[in-house]
């Protein structure tokens, strides 16, 4: 399962204009098969669907935003769901985070706040959420809809409210719902705050503090990067360990695999960069995944990948010009299907 799959490649600019920033730094990240493209075309949709379904993705986490009854970027997943096409299993994220102009160096600057007006505004998102949660191609768990939230902790009333959406789900004959939070604290549990699971993205932090002068060659190499102006760099297969938990707690927390990184299109020299991320690498990290969910039943048994398409991100599964295919390949080859 993919995240971030509805997002069009509406900062397609930046991604192409893109220049390396340290030696090294692989800049532009191109797409190659699919090119540039705009979501709102269903036969683009249908595309990424059948490339998906080939290489072992079963299904796309779509991006949802509910600012208070306003809709952004809505249009792709509205067309899905209303045409019935593509044929291709989906869920929805809710990302209700305030959209600041941090990527333009402005992160002061609001340009759509996330509220949360009260019980009538939640009942609304619900109703609205409705034909997509009873759509037949809607992913499952135990027969429940999946509904993801980006920033859990940030929900207020957090359990009235998703027992008044389980209530609701019931009333529609959807027998409820399977509510996952996205989080990277690896303590949080999700029945304490009204949920079913936690799906755990573990990207590294990025570093603006000083580090000690008890390890001065740490310390002066990245005091150099930061009156340089670089990004926060890690090499990728240095914290493979890290990007993943040891173990997972049965179907309440799922592994959220990561193939690659580097925001600097948006945020420069603010950005976070998975240095030297390759196919490779990608399937150390997958197998991992894999293994550590293998006692988990079968129709139960999740594995998020971030991300199908997040280009001004660097992260994505895409087929690009660097390394075609070899992602998606890594997947299908891991999983035992044949070409």
């Amino acid at each position: 399962m993919t995240s971030g799959g509805v997002r069009a490649l509406l900062s397609g600019t930046n991604v192409a204009k893109a220049k390396p920033l340290f030696p090294g730094h692989y800049q532009p990240h191109l797409p190659a098969d699919l090119g540039f493209y705009d979501l709102r075309v269903p036969e683009t949709r249908a595309q990424q669907a059948d490339m998906a379904r080939q290489y072992g993705i079963e299904a796309f986490c779509y991006y949802h935003y509910w600012f208070a009854g306003r809709q952004v970027l809505q249009r792709p997943v509205e067309d899905v769901v209303r045409s019935g096409e593509p044929d291709f299993p989906f869920c929805l994220c809710w990302a209700n985070e305030t959209w600041t102009g941090v990527w333009h160096g402005s992160p002061k600057r609001i340009l759509v706040e996330q509220t949360y007006p009260g019980v009538d505004d939640h009942r609304a998102h619900f109703e609205y959420l409705l034909p997509a949660f009873s759509d037949k191609r809607h992913v499952r768990v135990n027969g429940k809809p999946v509904f993801l939230i980006y920033r859990p902790d940030k929900l207020p009333d957090v359990q009235k409210t998703t027992d008044m959406w389980r209530e609701m789900a019931m009333s529609a004959g959807l027998g409820g719902l399977h509510l996952i939070g996205v989080t990277d604290d690896l303590s949080w549990e999700p029945q304490k705050s009204g949920f079913d699971a936690a799906v755990l993205p573990q990207l590294p932090s990025v570093r603006r503090a000083w580090v000690s002068r008890r390890h001065p060659l740490k310390w002066l190499k990245q005091k150099y990067e930061i009156a340089r102006k670089f990004p926060t760099s890690y090499e990728y297969g240095k914290i493979l360990d890290s990007l993943l938990p040891d173990e997972i707690d049965g179907v309440s927390k799922y592994p959220c695999v990561i193939p690659n990184w580097d925001n600097t299109p948006r945020s420069g020299k603010n950005g976070l960069v998975l240095h030297n991320s390759d196919p490779e690498l990608f399937r150390v990290h997958f197998k991992k995944a894999l293994s550590i969910t293998s006692g988990v039943p079968a129709d139960q048994r999740l594995v998020f990948v971030k991300s199908w398409n997040e280009w001004a991100e660097g992260n994505y599964l895409e087929p690009d010009r660097k390394f075609g295919m070899r992602y998606l390949e890594v997947i299908r080859e891991e999983l035992g299907l044949s070409d």
